[in-house]
């Protein structure tokens, strides 16, 4: 109440207050209720009984008006999100996921707000803003180069682009697009390069209406840089006009090396323009240096004049309706002298503007650079609101991983018994058992840091931050000690744990003993409600527990719990989890944590192709599947991982396929990185050792370059129209030379990928990688076939011989001469560039022709090796000296080590070793393969060799002893190259497109198990999978039996022809071997050492399938002109076959049978090439058509029980068939984008349902009963066999691996069930009316498609047109 002196009410001071109260209750009825009460002695006391009441009715008006207003902030900002659909809710997981396009917009938006703000002030840069505009306008219509921006830190780089920006933004003409970014806008927090440029291009891509990146591009770097590039390229094309501005490109983060700029373009097409900042002292300028050549690309922000500093104050003060005296002025001026530094006259006029006019000069307290005004800044707070609470507020927000929001300040701050000591330093909190910060502690000091603190928007959150990274990075050098940071992690820590909420926490207050309490902080669970993810957990909780040291709960509450995961995988991306598990594994010496983040990474692609939309079954699916072999060996994060996926799907009340066995591929092992980048297989590689750089080429003309220190690729090297055939690095490494089938060759710089020189006609046309090669010599360049020869300078300026070897072979070149044959073993030895010098020499031979093999030069020794079919080895000196000695072998490889003191040759499967003298070579290991050797290495010390074979196995070998020291499995093609480097093993395969890296010292418990080749041409598995039997080439007279469980070749069956088929009876333990000859072999599988026969029939013809009845008293064979029937028996203890019992002859005109089932009542179901499906009775002789289906019949599966059979074909149809009596009951189609038709399918134990195996990938489990899809599982190969066991099935896929699951299958499943939710594509079931008698009346049953997805014409339709995505994930 307003008083007089003597202790009177004011009259004048009530008569002001009384119009104003009317006049706002006025203009502001709507809001606002008059409430009349009775003062106490001048004030409210809240004993009283009215009094209570007035606070409580006036406390519920206020909660209730301000609900009222929130209601309607929500529903306007819903309103206004676009065309009615709203945004969604931060953190919830639902059906409808926020488009990225959603979230680019969000950040466009609060960028356009930013920008105006940041170049407000700007002034003394309108030179440099011309420089800039004139070099964009030179170049608008060519090539060229991005430009660079730099300067020190505080110079105003970002004012100056951001400016740029707008004066841009009125230049260009109305179709032309400015799109920037400030890359420090979120400090601490650093953005990856694959955020940046993701954004980049859906803003150019939604401003010109051209199709955005699609998920797996848009998360996959490679894919990401090749479509942020062909965007450029398409706007150049149109005639459109594009300006991208990248600010602060220091700031990015370390992932995929951002900083060494391999995705930075140096040739920009025209109309495109790329501006970059960067601070001088930064490593990215210094590589940019690099990169950019020319001197004109780089552009630097200098200091301010004195008159240009006068500017920016005059502006700043106006803004700030401040004003400054003379003196004042002068002594902000002197300061500003100094330094010239826009930051620093910042943040001098942000104290200047709280003086007086009668402020002394003595206490301005001005510091004379950045640092110190900082620190005097920091020292003028502390002296007003205390060390304590400044440090404290300060140095959680410069901690907090994405910036905090107030609430959680005030909360975290709370929980800082330091700060809240120094705020009840001399008095005690009003209730002892309830201490927090008092609010208007924190709004003071948060007054006072308006200049320095900024809002930041995401997601309609606001979170309080640095608005300046100088001043973040000045808080944690002077508050963040070591000691202090640590407890200050461990509070954050905590905090988001929820450990403190609704529990007491000590606290010791001066003049009080140790003291519980109260804070008051919110709990944190994982989920607010189902569905509603916390994601301000998720963001924070990793970062802090790791730093603060808490990393026993870092492994209970994050890396080792699978919930975790997937809440963090669906919400923020799988990216997030994994730089979470990098950081992780970067402080923790942690195997299982790489194990979990490796397992993560694999299942990306399968998440990005989802656009985040995995469902828990099949992320607990993808996890269980890929580590359940580690359960074991590391059951502390893995073995518990695996028991929580398991519980959880065991109790799912889905249809779910639960794996009993890690058959997709799992983490850890010798494979370390898998370089790609190129799209066809790789002919060749080079090595620069000391650059650290590897070279390759591809058979569809593209070279790429590698750094193996980064594991990225810097460059893709296109221009070549055929295959590449050879590749060098030349010694100063910043070139490389490339050799292709298109006869050109090429010069590439190394530091910008820019082609140098171009040799047409250097070798013919279409050469093969084997006949074509590249020499290089102190000054000359040779190309050379095996009858031509060309030699340029080094630097290719000039042709210097152009020569054919007419009737001669070319063996290699030593120096600069050239070494040929002659086919009567004359040796010719000229230099081509000076003809006359030349020395011929005869070799040795028992015959008049001789007939070379394979030849190796060796340049220290000055001689060539070249291998007769004669069975002699000679030894070529570049004099004329030969020598000749007997050579065992008739190699298809031959090499020698790096110092040229070892020989290896490579024969069949067996790779044999020399010592090289002085002028023989002698024999002294011999390594035997599994099957033919390709490639091999040996160290540069000679201990060691890696070998690589047709059954994509890498070996390594000691050289000293023979012994086998490891196998490296993971590949899935022939290894045709391999390089030993620095404890790593490089490998390639002509025909895979990705290049290996394997670590020789790595932890063997989590290496995985081997299995059989990919793509054997036949195969087949035992029940419980203990057993496969493979042939891999159709060619080969062999049969394989692989141990599984060893994952080791156990024996081999020699056969006598080419196998046309194979098949297991399960229980009588039988392997069956069908031949082109017409034999059957049969292997008693208890009796290795014995084989059974079946003789061939008269005819002589082929065996085409085979099949055994489900009781395996009976087995079918069928040849190419007759169908026979045998028995299985036994006699003394020995299994037998008799028969054959019956034979049904087949015509001419009858399509080859291609797959067949043999009923217990010996009927036989049988389908043909041609479609066409059979039933056949034994007993009574009789045949039946039954509905045929439109392609070749690839799979009929009889049930265990011998109720129903399944056919299927390579088209989307299978048929399910009743079989007593012979009714089709259901019709089942199936389609994706592409890889239609069923390759194999087993029943259930109970029949009740069906598993195949399919073309597309999948696996899919149907009701018999129904029809009914009940679930599809994506496992990343098609599935050949299948065998029922147990609850489900254990089955091989094309790529080796042995699947082993059970189904579960609620009793009761909901009609909101969607088996088709995690897939694109779409099924049919069309069953027959059981109401009725036959199979004639069958209707279609359409309720069971996938009204998300398109109709099956459609997809005919689309299969026409070629398509980058995948079928199914």
């Amino acid at each position: 109440m307003d008083l007089t002196a003597d202790g009177l009410l004011d009259a004048e001071a009530q008569g002001l207050l009384t119009g104003l109260k009317a006049r706002l209750y006025a203009t502001s009825q709507k809001v606002l209720n008059l409430h009349c009460v009775e003062l106490s002695k001048g004030s409210i006391d809240p004993k009283r009984k009215e009094h209570a009441q007035y606070l409580d009715s006036v406390c519920e008006q206020f909660v209730s008006q301000m609900k009222a207003r929130i209601g309607a902030a929500v529903e306007s900002s819903v309103g206004s999100s676009g065309e009615g659909r709203g945004r969604k809710v931060w953190g919830h997981i639902g059906e409808e996921e926020e488009e990225i396009s959603d979230r680019v917009l969000e950040e466009v938006d609060q960028l356009e707000t930013r920008i105006p703000e940041l170049c407000r002030g700007l002034h003394g840069r309108d030179g440099l803003l011309g420089k800039l505009c004139l070099a964009m306008w030179e170049s608008t219509n060519v090539p060229h180069a991005p430009l660079v921006v730099h300067g020190a830190a505080g110079m105003g780089k970002t004012a100056l682009l951001c400016k740029l920006a707008q004066e841009m933004r009125g230049v260009l003409e109305g179709g032309a697009l400015v799109v920037i970014r400030l890359l420090a806008a979120r400090h601490p927090q650093k953005p990856d390069i694959d955020h940046v440029l993701r954004s980049v291009c859906v803003q150019i891509c939604s401003a010109y209406g051209l199709a955005p990146p699609p998920p797996l591009t848009a998360n996959t770097h490679l894919e990401l840089l090749r479509f942020f590039r062909s965007v450029l390229a398409d706007v150049s094309q149109r005639g459109n006009t594009v300006l991208v501005i990248l600010d602060a490109l220091d700031q990015l983060s370390d992932q995929h090396h951002a900083h060494k700029l391999y995705w930075l373009p140096a040739d920009l097409p025209p109309n495109v323009h790329l501006v970059l900042s960067m601070d001088t002292n930064s490593a990215a300028f210094a590589n940019a240096r690099l990169k950019l050549a020319s001197s004109g690309s780089f552009f630097e922000v200098a200091r301010l004049s004195r008159d240009e500093g006068k500017q920016v104050m005059e502006s700043y003060l106006l803004a700030s309706q401040r004003t400054l005296t003379s003196e004042q002025n002068g002594v902000v001026l002197q300061r500003f002298d100094s330094t010239g530094c826009p930051l620093h006259l910042r943040l001098m006029l942000s104290a200047a503007k709280r003086w007086t006019s009668f402020t002394p000069l003595t206490h301005t307290h001005l510091g004379a650079n950045t640092q110190e005004m900082m620190s005097q800044l920091l020292l003028m707070l502390e002296e007003k609101h205390g060390k304590e609470l400044v440090g404290g507020a300060l140095g959680y927000i410069a901690l907090a991983r994405e910036g905090l929001l107030e609430s959680e300040l005030r909360d975290v701050i709370s929980l800082d018994d330091d700060v809240i000591a120094e705020v009840y330093r001399h008095s005690l909190p009003p209730t002892p058992s309830l201490i927090r910060l008092p609010p208007l502690l924190w709004a003071r000091l948060r007054r006072d840091l308006e200049d320095q603190l900024e809002e930041r928007w995401t997601r309609r959150v606001a979170f309080i931050s640095f608005n300046n990274r100088r001043l973040c990075e000045a808080v944690q050098a002077r508050y963040l000690t070591s000691e202090r940071k640590g407890r200050c992690l461990r509070i954050l820590g905590e905090y988001f744990l929820g450990r403190w909420s609704g529990k007491l926490k000590p606290a010791a207050l001066p003049g009080l003993s140790l003291l519980l309490s109260d804070r008051k902080v919110p709990p944190q669970p994982l989920w607010f409600a189902p569905g509603l993810v916390n994601v301000r957990k998720l963001q924070e909780l990793p970062y802090h527990l790791l730093h603060a040291g808490l990393w026993e709960e870092l492994r209970q509450e994050v890396i080792g719990c699978a919930e975790w995961l997937f809440c963090k995988s669906r919400v923020c991306g799988v990216s997030a989890v994994i730089q979470d598990l990098d950081q992780c594994a970067r402080y923790m010496d942690c195997t299982e944590t790489r194990l979990v983040r490796d397992t993560l990474e694999l299942i990306k692609p399968s998440l990005d192709f989802l656009e985040g939309h995995m469902d828990m079954s099949l992320f607990y699916t993808q996890l269980l599947a890929r580590l359940c072999s580690l359960a074991k060996p590391f059951p502390a994060v893995i073995g518990r991982l695996c028991s929580q996926c398991e519980e959880w799907l065991l109790t799912c009340t889905e249809p779910i396929l639960i794996p009993k066995c890690s058959f997709l591929q799992p983490p850890g092992g010798a494979l370390q990185h898998t370089l790609s980048g190129l799209q066809g297989g790789v002919l060749c590689v080079d090595v620069s050792v000391e650059a650290e750089l590897l070279v390759a080429g591809s058979d569809d003309g593209v070279v790429a370059v590698w750094s193996l220190a980064d594991q990225q690729l810097i460059h893709c090297l296109q221009g070549h129209t055929g295959a590449v055939l050879s590749v060098k690095v030349l010694q100063s490494s910043a070139h490389c030379l490339s050799l292709a089938a298109d006869g050109s060759l090429r010069r590439w710089s190394l530091m910008n990928g820019k082609e140098l020189l171009c040799i047409q006609e250097a070798v013919p046309v279409d050469s093969a990688p084997s006949s074509a090669h590249l020499h290089l010599s102190k000054q000359l360049m040779f190309v050379y076939t095996s009858s031509q020869v060309k030699v340029w300078m080094l630097d290719g300026s000039d042709l210097l011989s152009s020569c054919s070897e007419d009737g001669s072979l070319v063996l290699g070149v030593l120096e600069d001469s050239v070494v040929s044959l002659c086919g009567s073993g004359r040796v010719r030895i000229r230099n081509p560039v000076n003809r006359t010098q030349t020395v011929e020499a005869q070799l040795e031979t028992s015959t008049r022709r001789l007939t070379a093999v394979k030849s190796v030069t060796l340049p220290r020794r000055g001689k060539v090796f070249l291998v007769s079919t004669e069975g002699f080895l000679y030894q070529i000196s570049r004099s004329g000296k030969h020598t000749a000695s007997e050579f065992p072998l008739v190699p298809s490889l031959l090499s020698v080590s790096e110092e040229e003191k070892i020989l290896t040759a490579g024969s069949d499967r067996t790779l044999s070793l020399f010592h090289i003298d002085r002028d023989s070579v002698d024999r002294f290991l011999d390594l035997h393969h599994d099957d033919s050797v390709l490639s091999s290495c040996i160290s540069a010390d000679c201990r060691l060799l890696a070998s690589g074979a047709a059954d994509q196995l890498i070996r390594i070998w000691s050289v000293t002893t023979g012994a086998l020291l490891d196998v490296l499995c993971g590949s899935d093609a022939a290894i045709t190259s391999v390089f030993l480097l620095k404890g790593f093993v490089v490998s390639a395969s002509s025909s895979a497109a990705a290049i290996n890296l394997w670590s020789l010292k790595y932890d063997e418990r989590h290496k995985p198990l081997a299995h059989i080749p990919a793509g054997c041409a036949h195969a087949a598995l035992t029940k419980d999978a203990d057993r496969v039997f493979f042939v891999r080439q159709q060619s080969q007279t062999e049969v394989m039996s692989w141990n599984s469980l060893s994952g080791s070749l156990s024996e081999r069956y020699a056969v006598s022809a080419q196998v046309c088929c194979l098949e297991v009876a399960q229980h009588k333990r039988l392997l069956f071997c069908g031949l082109t000859t017409g034999t059957v072999l049969i292997y008693p599988l208890a009796l290795p050492q014995e084989t059974l026969c079946i003789p061939p029939p008269e005819s002589l013809s082929r065996v085409l399938c085979l099949a055994v009845g489900a009781r395996e008293k009976h087995m079918a064979v069928a040849y190419e002109d007759s169908v026979c029937l045998f028995e299985i028996t036994t006699r003394d203890s020995f299994p037998t076959v008799e028969g054959p019992l019956q034979a049904v002859p087949l015509s001419l005109l009858h399509a080859p049978l291609s797959s067949m089932a043999l009923l217990c009542d010996l009927r036989l179901l049988y389908g043909t090439s041609c479609g066409e499906v059979k039933l056949h009775d034994f007993s009574s002789g009789t045949s039946s058509d039954l509905e045929a289906h439109r392609s070749r019949v690839t799979c009929v599966t009889a049930s265990n029980w011998g109720t129903h059979a399944l056919v299927g074909s390579e088209d989307a149809v299978q048929r399910l068939w009743a079989l007593n009596p012979l009714v089709l009951d259901h019709t089942m189609e199936y389609k994706g984008f592409f890889f239609e038709g069923v390759l194999c399918a087993a029943f259930s134990e109970s029949d009740k349902f069906v598993f195949t195996g399919s073309q597309d990938r999948t696996v899919k489990v149907w009701d018999v009963s129904t029809g009914n899809l009940l679930f599809v599982q994506y496992v990343y190969s098609p599935v050949v066999r299948m065998v029922t066991y147990r609850n489900g099935f254990v089955a091989l896929s094309q790529q080796g691996a042995i699947i082993k699951e059970v189904f579960r299958c609620p009793d009761h499943i909901s009609p909101d069930w969607n088996p088709l939710r995690n897939v694109k594509a779409q099924y049919r079931v069309t069953s027959r009316n059981r109401n009725q008698d036959g199979p004639q009346n069958s209707v279609s049953d359409l309720r069971d498609f996938n009204p998300a997805q398109f109709n099956l014409n459609l997809v005919s339709m689309l299969k026409a047109k070629p398509s980058t995505s995948c079928l199914i994930l």
